[in-house]
């Protein structure tokens, strides 16, 4: 028996459209490595593990089906792979390009100098529209598409079995990682059968409304797709997903309702490779501001944070939306970006602070489109238009009712529709609220108006807008270009002008 293959899952927990096991062959070593120092990083959580336990689970049953069970491993991975390598004579070691936090970057790093130094050919293969060591934005859109286009990856149809013995029976659970307590009554089920299922459901019947009703949290839960969690983990991949909105498309020929939200959902499968390439193309967007002049702008107030995470800030809106992402794990869009505006304008929060908190929160944690996010709903990039939301007129807007809010803020069931969603204008709020529901931590009005003057003030800068036009060239969007970008998408991104979706959402 020749050597076999060693296929390293990472976030690609699936056999369908998996570039790296389609090309290992039959004799495959597929190993899983629980990595103790990734899983007690501040932007990781005990409901991301739980998640993605359910979801090696069924790559553990799978896998055992075709042969070969998955192998899972606990420890360092230089030390874990090297192990391996030398038991089985391993010789080849396979993965997908994961574009990840600043750990597992720093991680692959070393198992890329281990592989070198040991003779080990290590070969990594794209599972999206991601391109690395991508030189320029221009043409990204074509290529994407088109490797989008190409048929998915078939699973394979058996394996040899090498190693079936030595398996731990489950899994840990999160106290055996070191992760605090973390409930989350209502988060999403990690496993295969649940991903199609949401998929099936969202393809078939959900989807219908998904334009028209994205942006209210009341109407998102189940409009949305709420494939995200299954995208981040790779249960699912994001061609798998396009192949089967292409087929929804045809089932649904004629339906306008259908038409319009299947454009808009490929719509935003494409930005989540566009975020995603930002931060493959510059790591330090986790970590440092886009544009260097936002350094230092904010500092830390333990207090406003604290009330932020807990959501208890004394605005009902954010409030409950803060309060429905603890035991959901996932929250509609629009609802993210206030939550973020609000800390980074309204308290005037460091980004890097408040984004480590969601990211726990997010079943669905994807670092190149959180922390893309963080930048922008925080106005640091430099390229975009400030947006301070308003969080009593999202209310209004999005809950007109209060049925949102008195749901996870029962403490506010007393209060008058008119003034629920501005309590503290509620002339018996004294009597029904106190010690009960807090005040706000801060005038809207004036922290918002604060915020908007320094952010533009900062704009005014000499030199702030040259420092832009180096970062439009080098992330903007070519939306609407196609396999080449058109010259005057290359003249705005010269003049530091982004077109007018650039690192947005039609919303």
């Amino acid at each position: 028996m020749s050597a076999p293959v060693l296929v390293w899952f990472k976030r690609d927990l699936r056999l369908e459209d998996h570039p790296a096991l389609a090309v290992a062959g039959s004799q495959v070593l597929p190993v899983y490595i629980i990595e103790p120092d990734y899983w007690r990083l501040p932007d990781i959580s005990a409901r991301q593990w739980a998640f993605t336990s359910e979801a090696l689970a069924s790559l553990r049953t799978e896998l055992a089906a075709l042969g070969q069970p998955l192998i899972t491993r606990w420890g360092e991975a230089v030390a874990q792979l090297a192990r391996l390598c030398a038991q089985h004579g391993v010789t080849r070691i396979l993965s997908h390009e994961e574009t990840g936090n600043a750990w597992t970057y720093a991680r692959d790093r070393r198992v890329a100098d281990w592989a070198r130094a040991n003779g080990i050919e290590w070969v990594e293969l794209p599972q999206s529209g991601v391109i690395r060591r991508l030189k320029s934005r221009d043409g990204w859109q074509g290529a994407r598409n088109r490797f989008m286009r190409q048929p998915c990856a078939p699973a394979p149809v058996a394996l040899e079995p090498i190693l079936t013995t030595d398996l731990p029976e489950r899994l840990p659970d999160a106290r055996a990682l070191g992760l605090p307590p973390d409930p989350c009554p209502h988060r999403q089920n990690g496993s295969h059968a649940s991903a199609r299922q949401v998929l099936d459901s969202f393809l078939s019947t959900r989807g219908a409304s998904y334009r028209r009703a994205m942006s209210s949290p009341l109407s998102a839960e189940r409009a949305c797709s709420r494939l995200s969690p299954y995208i981040a983990l790779g249960v699912l991949s994001v061609r798998q997903v396009e192949h089967a909105r292409q087929q929804a498309r045809a089932a649904h020929a004629g339906a306008q309702d259908w038409s319009e939200a299947l454009n808009s959902f490929a719509k935003r499968l494409a930005w989540r490779d566009h975020f995603i390439q930002k931060l493959e193309d510059e790591p330090d967007i986790e970590t440092r501001c886009l544009h260097p002049a936002h350094e230092g702008l904010r500092g830390t107030d333990p207090a406003r944070l604290q009330a932020w995470c807990a959501g208890e800030t004394g605005v009902p809106f954010v409030d409950a939306c803060m309060r429905y992402l603890s035991a959901t794990g996932w929250l509609n869009f629009r609802m993210r970006a206030m939550l973020m505006s609000f800390a980074s304008y309204h308290l005037w929060l460091d980004w890097r602070q408040t984004g480590a908190h969601l990211a726990r929160r997010f079943t669905d944690y994807e670092p190149g489109i959180h922390w893309s996010q963080c930048q922008m709903q925080s106005g640091t990039t430099g390229i975009n238009t400030l947006r301070i939301y308003n969080p009593v007129k999202q209310g209004h807007d999005q809950d007109p009712q209060g049925r949102f809010i008195r749901t996870w803020l029962p403490e506010l069931k007393a209060v008058p529709l008119p003034f629920l969603h501005r309590p503290w204008d509620w002339p018996e709020a004294e009597q029904h609220l106190s010690g009960r529901y807090p005040e706000p931590i801060v005038d809207l009005e004036q922290a918002g108006r604060a915020a908007r003057d320094r952010m533009w003030g900062l704009r005014k800068l000499a030199g702030f807008q040259a420092t832009s036009q180096r970062i439009a060239h080098k992330h903007a969007s070519r939306a609407g270009d196609h396999a080449r970008s058109s010259a005057a998408a290359q003249r705005r991104a010269r003049q530091g002008k982004a077109p007018p979706a650039q690192l947005s959402f039609d919303l």
